[in-house]
């Protein structure tokens, strides 16, 4: 490549936060904004704020790239883009966050480092092993991330009907097997691609929206 070419390119590169503006990362972002919330939530142990975040998180995620495929003079380069960020948030909201719930929920005692460190490490290697290889026809090598957090959500809602101790049982038990699942051979199909469960996603996402806002209130 000569030296023209080289500075060609340069000046046609564009800025960083020239993406920004790209509303499927926009919305992606969104969903980043709900992570922090949940992972901060988690952390001072108002944990119905943190599954909202979660929920919300997964919503966002699952709309950034429906309207990616739909929105119209997007180029290679935009689409690269923001599959690499969506890639990065991610391994935020489904390693880092959930992680960070078992933690806290478990009083940061040392036995809960192994299943958070087990959950964080699934999940890395989950996205690695998608970006390089992608989807196997239609469906997933093991169980989607975001499957992750639409459990745990549901799970979550036990916390207020059984025991303390018998709980954390439970959160560390599902963190730990959904983090199995996540490497696993199983194939799974790719949900958010599915008009239908768009549908089922938002009508999930505001029921446990109301169930938690409302167990605030109470």
């Amino acid at each position: 490549m000569s030296a023209e070419s080289t500075i060609y390119e340069k000046l046609q590169q564009p800025t960083i936060l020239s993406y920004v503006k790209d509303i499927p990362n926009l919305l992606s972002l969104a969903g980043l904004a709900c992570t922090v919330l949940a992972i901060y939530y988690s952390i001072v142990g108002v944990y119905y704020i943190a599954m909202i975040g979660m929920v919300w998180a997964v919503a966002f995620d699952w709309a950034d790239g429906l309207v990616a495929r739909r929105l119209k003079g997007r180029t290679a380069t935009d689409a690269t883009f923001g599959g690499q960020l969506d890639v990065v948030i991610d391994i935020v909201s489904y390693g880092v966050t959930p992680a960070i719930l078992l933690l806290s929920y478990g009083n940061f005692e040392p036995i809960f480092l192994v299943g958070a460190f087990i959950m964080m490490a699934a999940a890395a290697i989950r996205l690695s092993y998608f970006s390089t290889y992608g989807l196997t026809g239609d469906k997933y090598t093991g169980l989607a991330l975001d499957v992750n957090s639409l459990v745990l959500v549901s799970v979550f809602l036990l916390e207020a009907v059984i025991s303390n101790g018998a709980f954390t049982i439970i959160l560390y038990v599902t963190g730990v097997g959904l983090a199995v699942l996540n490497v696993s051979e199983i194939k799974t199909p790719k949900l958010s691609g599915n008009p239908r469960n768009v549908w089922i996603l938002a009508a999930y996402t505001l029921g446990i929206t109301a169930i938690y806002t409302y167990l605030l209130l109470s």
